[in-house]
């Protein structure tokens, strides 16, 4: 036998023997723990191993946290019935009222509040209809802040009343915004209210309002309708993205809750989700007349913010261009908007006897959620003017597919507010000045009646009971602050919605 021979034998019988073979094991071991401290412990600890596997890692919450979470469980609206099974009519609401809608039928009232017992009080859990936030309402640079205090019932009416009062720095007013937010909602229907406006001779600045917005999105709570308002959206293309990809048309951030998503933090994967806003009206001064703007707001918006206006909406009583404003007249809003909110709007000239209590006019307005929907404004019950949804329709343009009329949960805002951004500040505005509303009334279809802040086509109650911080906390102004995820997508993405929308089979009303 060879020496070469010799050798391999014996490195052969001393490799596979039993010292041979834990030298091996123990190598391969020291091997995989390298492998798992330098590469795979970096790895998991990026995709957040952890906290998703380990039931220990509960996140740490402050007591401010907690405090938030209770205040999200006491007030959720989670399982909110589509039908009470108690009425919301107000025992001191006349019997047998009934509303014939645009397409002749009779609706009956499902929901009122005619303010007659003397004394309410609004703050936090102190009405089941209403809460008077306690804020600054910072978005359209008010200059009034928001007082729980400034709104009672007196004489059998709601009674806001905005003061020259520096209550908080650097803002010399004080007034009151009720809102029915996450207690009474509803989609579709006609919403009515009489009202005596606020009025100083030819002075102008005052600003009352009543208005509707959309369950997810909480007005004064900036960091909720980030993203959301005025978005009545539900397709998935460029309109959702952030500035439309068009920062000269929108400073929009992008609809946050968009049909794309179909995973994550949306609270109904495939469908467009926002904050809408229809406008009973908001009133101002108009030289000797007093003026309500009746308005619709939307996004994503059309070029130009023009919309289908010749053929798809129709004004009755209307003043034509070079024509004198007068009262009982009406004509399209000439503010059409801009990039952060399109306006779609109709402007109504009232007698200036019609305020300070003296005397009173009803407004409201009906409408039918969906593609195919409506909104049509009335004053003391007779048409001002329409809108089809075909007037936001799709526009190539700006690269936008169809805009609804809202379908979300929408919910009633009252308020008196004052701000520069609106009208003129009259220097000698008289003060106190008072918003009194006689009464607020809701009628609809008896066939489909949708009263719920958390109906199963459109849920909000959930949503809004797992963002305590944005929901709860005014001072956060922006989505990104509260910590909560924006929802990732593509807009290669489908999903097809867990509940269909019930108002895709309606079909367009007459116009005029």
């Amino acid at each position: 036998m060879t020496l070469k021979k010799t050798y391999n034998n014996w490195r052969a019988r001393l490799l596979w023997s039993g010292h041979g073979w834990c030298n091996v094991v123990t190598l391969t071991l020291i091997l995989v723990v390298l492998l798992f401290v330098f590469i795979g412990l970096p790895v998991l600890s990026h995709y957040n191993w952890g906290h998703r596997h380990t039931q220990s890692s509960t996140p740490t919450l402050s007591d401010y946290d907690i405090q938030l979470n209770q205040l999200a469980l006491n007030f959720s609206s989670v399982g909110q019935l589509l039908n009470p099974k108690t009425s919301l009519v107000d025992p001191d609401s006349p019997s047998g009222l009934t509303w014939t809608s645009v397409d002749g039928k009779d609706w009956k009232l499902v929901f009122s509040d005619e303010f007659e017992k003397a004394g309410r009080t609004f703050g936090p859990g102190e009405d089941s209809n209403w809460e008077a936030v306690d804020l600054w309402y910072w978005p359209t640079r008010d200059m009034e802040w928001y007082d729980p205090h400034h709104a009672t019932t007196a004489g059998g009416n709601l009674v806001i009343t905005i003061d020259k009062n520096e209550s908080h720095p650097n803002l010399p007013y004080t007034s009151s915004m009720l809102q029915s937010w996450n207690k009474r909602c509803f989609q579709g229907g006609y919403l009515e209210s009489r009202v005596s406006l606020p009025s100083d001779g030819t002075n102008s600045g005052y600003w009352p309002a009543i208005w509707t917005l959309g369950n997810l999105g909480r007005a004064g709570y900036g960091a909720t309708t980030d993203g959301l308002w005025p978005y009545t959206y539900t397709s998935c293309d460029e309109g959702v993205l952030l500035n439309q990809t068009n920062s000269a048309l929108s400073m929009q951030p992008g609809q946050r809750l968009n049909a794309c998503v179909c995973s994550g933090d949306h609270p109904s994967y495939g469908v467009g989700r926002g904050a809408p806003e229809i406008d009973i009206f908001e009133g101002s001064m108009s030289g000797s007349l007093l003026s309500a703007s009746m308005s619709n707001q939307v996004a994503p918006f059309d070029f130009h913010y023009a919309i289908g206006r010749e053929k798809y909406t129709h004004f009755w009583n209307e003043l034509k261009a070079g024509q004198t404003d007068a009262a009982n007249m009406t004509r399209y809003n000439s503010y059409i908007g801009g990039t952060f909110q399109q306006s779609v709007s109709g402007l109504y000239y009232i007698d200036p006897a019609y305020s300070n209590g003296n005397k009173f006019m009803t407004y409201g307005f009906e409408y039918r959620p969906g593609p195919k929907g409506y909104i049509r404004w009335f004053v003391d019950q007779k048409p001002v003017w329409h809108l089809d949804a075909r007037a936001v329709g799709p526009n190539a343009l700006s690269k936008v597919s169809q805009r609804i009329i809202s379908e979300e949960p929408m919910y009633i805002i009252m308020n008196l507010g004052i701000s520069g951004s609106f009208s003129y500040v009259n220097p000698n505005l008289k003060f106190p000045a008072q918003l009194t509303i006689d009464y607020i009334r809701l009628y609809q279809d008896p066939d489909n009646i949708r009263l719920s802040c958390d109906p199963p086509d459109h849920p909000t109650g959930e949503y809004i009971q797992n963002h305590p911080r944005a929901y709860y906390n005014a001072n956060l102004t922006l989505w990104k602050q509260t910590g909560y995820s924006w929802p990732s997508f593509k807009l290669s993405n489908t999903c097809k919605p867990k509940v269909p929308s019930p108002f895709d089979a309606d079909d367009y009303v007459p116009i005029s």
